[in-house]
């Protein structure tokens, strides 16, 4: 049996990953993935292309250096992947595939009587890594005063899915936009609102959605606070001005994510920057080569991601109804995927 301790050194030694990553892994070929043939793989390798440059390692120039000659055409950057990569599962399905967005909300400057919840930037005693107060805390006033509100929205669980989407753009009412992304948050583990009214008895598993959850909050104002505090982790903000409008939010690697093909994953089993296969089940069932250049806070596990779906209100009913099964593939350079394969694993 492959182990865990494998995977870990030759990964660092590729410049993969900073992380030690846990559970099997299984060599497969490309004509074991289903519907591989049908992707757009041009589109896939214009995205890898966006943060090849950030791979490091001794294999990483010459393969960036390829996908720039590649990305000329759809059979050429077919060819690629298939040149230099091996598909290789970690973990054991079913994975888990659920959706995110970039949010569009409306806001102020200033406090109003209507925009009375704000965005805060983060604290400097907050250190990553490290605790500090936990959502219901901090809602009741503790960043107060201190000038760290980037703008304030007209909605508290506005506030609240923004922040599990982790960046968004705010449209003021002087007819300007700010574009936010995420700076941190408080060290307390996510823990989802969703799996809280399924456990009590107030939805069930097949009736959870973004919208399902916002509507159920919205028949109960009486019981805002003691829902959104359910989730004892807070999110904070950074205010992103250099972003032209028809790029995406900047994902965990630094740079935008691209709709449809920016997948989030656990870094701890999945290197940020290689090419992700995903087949996914479900009433829109997807086959899809995409890019591992985001994380979240609720994105634990090697059969893990957050496929994202682009900005506003239809990318946001996409994502929201997305909670389906399937199987993940990882892409690794072929030396890498060699080394991981025990003979076992054939």
């Amino acid at each position: 049996m492959w182990r865990a301790l494998r995977l870990a050194p030759i990964l660092l030694g590729l410049g993969l990953m900073a992380a030690p990553v846990h559970g099997d892994a299984r060599l497969l070929d490309f004509a074991d993935l289903q519907h591989w043939e049908a992707d757009d793989h041009q589109a896939a390798l214009t995205s890898f292309l966006a943060t090849c440059d950030l791979l490091r390692g001794p294999e990483w120039p010459a393969i960036c250096a390829v996908a720039q000659e590649a990305v000329v055409s759809p059979a050429a950057s077919k060819a690629f992947f298939e040149l230099f990569f091996r598909p290789v599962l970690i973990g054991t399905p079913p994975a888990l595939f659920t959706g995110y967005f970039e949010p569009e909300l409306e806001g102020s400057k200033t406090r109003t009587t209507r925009f009375a919840w704000p965005i805060y930037r983060r604290p400097p005693e907050v250190k990553d890594g490290q605790q500090w107060h936990d959502r219901a805390t901090i809602e009741r006033g503790i960043l107060r005063s201190r000038g760290l509100e980037i703008a304030w929205i007209d909605d508290p669980v506005d506030v609240f899915f923004l922040q599990i989407q982790g960046s968004g753009r705010i449209h003021l009412q002087d007819g300007s936009v700010i574009r936010v992304g995420y700076a941190g948050r408080n060290g307390h583990p996510f823990r989802s609102l969703g799996e809280a009214l399924i456990q009590r008895g107030i939805l069930r598993a097949d009736q959870v959605s973004a919208e399902e959850i916002r509507a159920y909050i919205r028949r109960n104002p009486s019981r805002i606070d003691e829902l959104l505090n359910v989730n004892p982790s807070y999110v904070f903000f950074r205010r992103i001005d250099d972003l032209p409008p028809e790029a995406g939010p900047i994902g965990a690697m630094g740079r935008s994510i691209s709709t449809l093909r920016t997948v989030a994953v656990d870094p701890d089993f999945v290197p940020l920057g290689v090419p992700v296969w995903l087949e996914k089940a479900g009433r829109a069932p997807m086959w899809r080569l995409m890019i591992a250049q985001d994380t979240g806070g609720a994105i634990k596990g090697a059969q893990r991601a957050d496929i994202f779906f682009g900005t506003g209100d239809k990318a946001g009913r996409e994502a929201g109804y997305i909670r389906d099964s399937g199987r993940m593939l990882v892409l690794l350079p072929i030396d890498a995927a060699y080394a991981l394969a025990a003979p076992s694993s054939f």
